[in-house]
């Protein structure tokens, strides 16, 4: 199996919900047998209360009581889901809420604890089962614990500022992958590693189905291109969209590595996902804070949330070295290039559509200054050029919304809240040497 199936199906494992309770199937297998076969040999200390009757009276309240679980559970989520999905964004639903392994596992035990207390309840006749009865007690007592645990944990999971979290965590493990290293005191370098008019000997085209590029073994490609000495240069970025017929590897060598190898090394997917895609996260927080700021939702707030997300974002990639497409041997040679996103692209994705639609709001207007003036004070001297393009840009789309001076004042007043955050001490809090004194209303 290549590189690229197995990834394909790992990614399929972590997305699926029906894999879990189809692994509590068989371990209900195993373990009613392996309760029957201990059955003799267990000595208990104080015997089962119940007789036939109240044991079968039980198994069958948790067969209903599971079975109820199972159908609310799978019927309530995929309905909220698709609500969050259309509240929010689409792509939350297979790059987060599918991933959960709370509700996953949680659904195995509904499944399981069915299973057991069925198995049990077909053994039932003159002597009750002792061991096989009390771990179907167990079984349903635990079922119903989780089950109030997952109403209160799916209710705080899908509320706005929690996906937001949830993706910007991934978005921040994402960037420390792709860009290991810190930020150099000087700027990233230049992505012009061949000559000018350099011709590749050999460009490899995409054939199948149209695709996203969802992930990359560079690893793989760079000891590919060392064996052969030869330079790999993959044309189109992770999370970018290829039809058949386009390049997708360009070589440069006389010796060239074996086509179907190369193309093993890259997973296609129908969509983005967020477990190599450096920019995603931006653009998942970027799209709730759009819908957001629709006219049908109406929801400013919310895009404040997602603001604040992006302003963690931003700041981390601003700090790490974003200069890494091209990947050199031990030799100092060129054998990859691997295209990446860069500073400007992870500062496009922050401020364009949001400022674009959400600077007429004053909430939006004054957050956005929050995270430019911010960012200008923690980030490198190098990274501070497109900040202030984006400052720019912003006070020139306000001075076209805004026609009272005062309201125009208010909107460009920098506010970590949005609106009522931004209030700075009195005058009267200001000694004669400008140090801060107590200021007392």
């Amino acid at each position: 199996m290549g590189w690229n199936r197995l990834y394909s199906l790992k990614s399929y494992i972590k997305s699926s919900l029906w894999l879990v309770p189809f692994i509590a199937l068989l371990l209900y297998l195993m373990a009613i047998r392996v309760a029957s076969l201990l059955e003799p040999w267990i000595i208990w200390i104080e015997p089962w209360p119940w007789g036939t009757e109240g044991t079968q009276r039980l198994l069958e309240t948790i067969i209903t009581m599971t079975l109820t679980f199972v159908v609310f559970t799978f019927g309530s989520l995929l309905v909220a889901i698709q609500i969050a999905g259309g509240q929010l964004t689409p792509r939350i639903i297979a790059t987060t809420l599918l991933n959960d392994n709370a509700i996953r596992f949680t659904v195995g035990l509904f499944t399981f604890t069915l299973l057991f207390a069925t198995g049990a309840l077909v053994r039932l006749e003159a002597a009750v089962p002792q061991a096989i009865a009390q771990i179907a007690g167990l079984l349903g007592f635990l079922s119903i614990a989780a089950f109030l645990y997952l109403i209160d944990y799916a209710a705080r999971l899908l509320r706005p500022v929690s996906i937001m979290l949830r993706v910007s965590e991934q978005g921040r493990a994402v960037i420390e992958d792709v860009y290991p290293a810190m930020a150099k005191a000087e700027a990233d370098t230049a992505a012009s590693y061949l000559r000018p008019g350099t011709e590749p000997d050999k460009v490899i085209l995409y054939r199948g189905r149209p695709a996203i590029i969802v992930a990359v073994n560079k690893d793989a490609l760079l000891a590919k291109a060392e064996k052969t000495r030869s330079v790999v240069e993959l044309v189109p970025r992770i999370g970018d969209f290829v039809a058949s017929g386009e390049p997708l590897f360009r070589l440069y060598g006389i010796l060239s590595p074996d086509e179907d190898k190369l193309k093993s090394l890259i997973a296609f997917g129908p969509e983005r996902t967020l477990e190599h895609d450096a920019t995603f996260a931006f653009r998942i927080i970027a799209d709730i804070a759009i819908k957001a700021l629709s006219k049908a939702i109406n929801d400013p707030t919310t895009a404040v949330l997602a603001i604040d997300q992006l302003q963690r974002l931003l700041c981390f990639a601003g700090k790490r070295d974003l200069g890494k497409e091209a990947i050199f041997n031990a030799a100092g040679e060129l054998r990859l290039i691997c295209r990446t996103p860069d500073w400007e692209d992870f500062v496009k994705l922050t401020f364009s559509e949001i400022r674009l639609y959400g600077a007429e709001n004053f909430q939006i207007a004054r957050r956005l200054r929050a995270v430019l003036e911010y960012g200008l004070q923690v980030l490198p001297e190098f990274r501070r050029p497109a900040l202030e393009t984006e400052m720019a840009l912003l006070d020139r789309r306000l001075a076209q919304i805004y026609d009272f001076p005062e309201d125009l004042e208010l909107a460009k007043m920098p506010d970590t809240q949005g609106l009522g955050g931004s209030k700075s001490l009195p005058p009267k809090a200001q000694s004669a040497t400008g140090s801060v004194t107590p200021f007392r209303q």
